[in-house]
């Protein structure tokens, strides 16, 4: 491997992204070589760069991935999974709303709902749970409460911090996409993850995997840290809460996704395909 070049790398301005690089971005880990220039944008943007294959390596939305199969290869480690938990529907404390699911879910789809992004897993899960026929208005992630608060959408379909902070933000929950997945399959549902372009080599992809991978072992091993390195990012969170949101989604999922994260990968996105949500039936391509 004769190339040892800067790499371009992709990812969120999140405490659990920001924790996740933690190692690379203060030069904790062997690198082989390789150095690695951080790009800190949304997810939404991210997707859409990663659609004109421009980041060597970048965070998608695990949505994405279904429109980057020619350029990009998943990294096994990285992933973002909610187990249980994630996306969530929320309304102005005090609208009332339905308290049977399938009552709210006729409600909702009633509803304007302000989404953060149409390539984001968390809108691909809301589609799947709703039905394809939605009243949407795409608002960056961090405009969402003030979207719903202002009255430009009925409902915020919220990411990130906002599923530990919508309560203090004067919000309430009507349905918690993770939740509600995990009930439908039994299994977690999949945000997002790394993926590096296909112009490396197989082993080229592989020596970097190894690097991102330790990077992540190495927060999880330092995690005081690299609590305090994400901290930057926390977007007013205290540091208990920082780390309670980086442990949901930095975990053993994320060094790798194991066989019950693949499985994961493989239904959200085969069920979208069976409901036209998605082009093609994706076969996954994972960096051995």
């Amino acid at each position: 491997m004769a190339r040892k070049e800067a790499l371009s790398l992709g990812h969120s301005p999140d405490p659990d992204d920001a924790f996740m690089f933690f190692a690379l971005a203060e030069n904790k880990i062997e690198t082989h070589g390789w150095s690695f220039e951080h790009t800190l944008q949304d997810i939404q943007t991210l997707n859409e760069r990663a659609t004109r294959g421009e980041l060597a390596i970048s965070a998608i939305s695990i949505h994405a991935y279904a429109y980057v199969l020619d350029r990009y290869a998943l990294l096994p480690c990285g992933a973002s999974m909610g187990d249980g938990y994630g996306p969530m529907l929320v309304v102005r404390t005090g609208t009332s709303f339905p308290e049977s699911e399938t009552e709210q879910k006729a409600w909702l789809r009633k509803k304007t709902i302000a989404v953060p992004g149409l390539m984001t897993s968390a809108f691909l899960s809301l589609q799947l749970c709703l039905g394809k026929d939605l009243q949407c208005v795409v608002t960056p992630f961090d405009e969402i409460f003030s979207a719903v608060q202002d009255a430009r959408a009925d409902v915020g379909l919220i990411i990130h911090e906002g599923q530990l902070t919508y309560r203090q933000e004067g919000f309430e929950k009507v349905l918690d996409l993770g939740e509600w997945w995990k009930q439908e399959t039994g299994l977690p549902l999949p945000l997002g993850g790394n993926v590096i372009r296909k112009d490396f080599t197989p082993a080229e992809r592989s020596e970097i995997n190894v690097i991102l991978r330790e990077s992540i072992r190495y927060g999880l091993e330092h995690r005081a840290a690299g609590v305090a390195h994400s901290m930057p990012l926390a977007r007013g969170m205290d540091e208990p809460l920082a780390d309670k949101f980086i442990g949901m989604y930095v975990n053993d999922f994320t060094l790798d996704y194991g066989e019950l994260g693949r499985r994961a990968i493989r239904e959200f996105l085969g069920r979208a395909h069976k409901a036209g949500l998605i082009p093609t039936l994706v076969e996954l391509e994972f960096v051995e």
